[in-house]
């Protein structure tokens, strides 16, 4: 009675759901978070001004356009799309991206279940699922970015595409086909996932040369998109329309970046992947039992995937280490390896070292959960729609964060604290158009741009018009 009555448990639909819950605290709140606000500001930029200005998907825009149009080279924007449909219908408002952030990353995390279950076993799935769950996706998964949406489309993706080298049916190739398209082109990265479609190509008998052919010729769409849209198009709008785009490192460039900064490459796997040091010890744990158990197709999944994720690092550089976010895709695979380890022990140690690393995650990432005490930001367009329109242009010093220029619903630069008062800077946004300046008093108050009339003042901020 008590294992029927406690069975849920052992669901992990249940988990799932638990940590579906969780992460809904305070999702609808203003991109005020502790780290990556800036980023989710970014995407908001590109969701609104489809909704604003254009809708043409091919060519997204932020509001730090310097000057220009705006029209930047990024990710192909799937997500802002999606958030610009609903807000066709439904009126413009920053939380719809995490809802269908954190619904998609929990089918995809449900799926990851599945694949796990289906070439090893449920107990190593159930594992490893609950320490993806409480890794940095954890977080990730209800932020308006596309690392784990990504990722979780890729996944599903994967199922499907497993059931039709196994089955034939034209059902599973044809949702294969649509998610893999979707996943990759939303973020590159998640393309490393289907170098595991080696491991059945080439070991699987079972499976007839034809429908491996057809199965290897249907990536060839996605790929020419993958190639169109990351490798001219993107450069084609830096080039055209002025806006910087990362096109990633050259492999020496990267390798050189890499090899320099060791430990906070290093920092980005004993740490920030399962956000736990605890973590870290059950994947010791598993690279010990699959020694031991000479698991060939874990270590084939494994090195594999490492192996392509290697060159995605080079290719990133400074930017792998410089951005935890990074990490990301790799994390289902250090899920795999701590999931594989805590599921070879003993079952109430079991319970006791997942209960650890839950907790040790969730405690070290509960603050992203909240917003910083920057509610007067929130203040920036009321603000703004009383001194100015939403065509005039501003810089502010934001650091390089475009959150304020977001939140004041207008459009121009982020300047540095230096270059807001540097006089050279100032005359050349001046002749670009720029017409305010706005100072965050709580960033800078020391100095300030002279020789400009004073238009607003509070608490919080100083405005000047530069248009005289």
């Amino acid at each position: 009675m008590t294992k029927s009555k406690f069975g849920f448990l052992k669901d992990i639909r249940f988990w799932i759901f638990i940590f579906f819950i969780i992460r809904l605290y305070g999702i609808t709140d203003a991109p005020l978070e502790h780290s990556h606000n800036w980023r989710q500001c970014t995407g908001l930029m590109v969701s609104r001004n489809f909704l604003e200005i254009d809708n043409n998907i091919l060519y997204p825009r932020v509001d730090d356009n310097y000057g220009y149009s705006g029209i930047v080279g990024m990710e192909f924007p799937i997500m802002n799309y999606i958030v610009y449909l609903i807000s066709k219908v439904f009126g413009f408002t920053w939380w719809y991206g995490r809802i269908l952030n954190l619904i998609i990353t929990s089918i995809g995390i449900f799926y990851f279940f599945k694949i796990i279950e289906k070439f090893f076993d449920k107990k190593i799935a159930f594992y490893s699922t609950l320490v993806l769950l409480s890794s940095i996706w954890f977080v990730f998964a209800r932020k308006f970015m596309p690392d784990t949406f990504s990722l979780s489309i890729t996944i599903i993706s994967l199922w499907y595409g497993f059931l039709f080298l196994e089955k034939g049916k034209l059902i599973h190739w044809g949702i294969f086909f649509i998610l893999t398209f979707l996943g990759i082109m939303s973020k590159i990265p998640a393309i490393f996932l289907l170098s595991l479609y080696i491991i059945p190509i080439v070991k699987e008998k079972k499976i007839n040369l034809r429908r491996k052919i057809i199965f290897s010729f249907s990536f060839i769409p996605t790929i020419l998109a993958v190639w169109f849209w990351y490798f001219y198009w993107n450069p084609h709008l830096s080039n055209e329309y002025h806006l910087w785009y990362n096109s990633g490192r050259s492999l020496s460039e990267g390798f050189y970046e890499l090899t320099n900064n060791l430990n906070k490459v290093a920092e980005r796997f004993y740490f920030d992947g399962l956000k736990s040091y605890i973590g870290l010890l059950t994947i010791f744990l598993g690279i010990f039992f699959m020694i031991k158990l000479l698991d060939k197709l874990a270590w084939a999944a494994i090195l594999i995937l490492t192996s392509v994720f290697f060159i995605y690092m080079i290719k990133s550089g400074y930017f792998f280490y410089h951005h935890d976010y990074y990490i990301i895709p790799y994390v289902p695979v250090m899920a795999l390896i701590a999931g594989y380890g805590i599921s070879k022990i003993n079952a109430k140690l079991r319970f006791f070292l997942i209960a650890l690393v839950i907790i040790e995650s969730l405690l070290n990432q509960q603050h992203d959960l909240t917003n910083k005490l920057e509610t007067y930001r929130l203040n920036l367009e009321v603000i703004s729609d009383s001194i100015s329109s939403k065509s005039d242009l501003i810089a502010v010093n934001g650091k390089g964060n475009p959150q304020e220029l977001f939140l004041s619903h207008r459009k121009g630069w982020t300047l540095s604290n230096e270059n807001i008062i540097d006089t050279v800077t100032l005359r050349n946004i001046k002749e670009k158009g720029c017409k305010f300046i706005y100072i965050n008093k709580h960033e800078c108050n020391d100095k300030l741009p002279k020789g400009f009339n004073k238009v607003f003042e509070n608490e919080d901020y100083i405005i000047f018009s530069i248009n005289q």
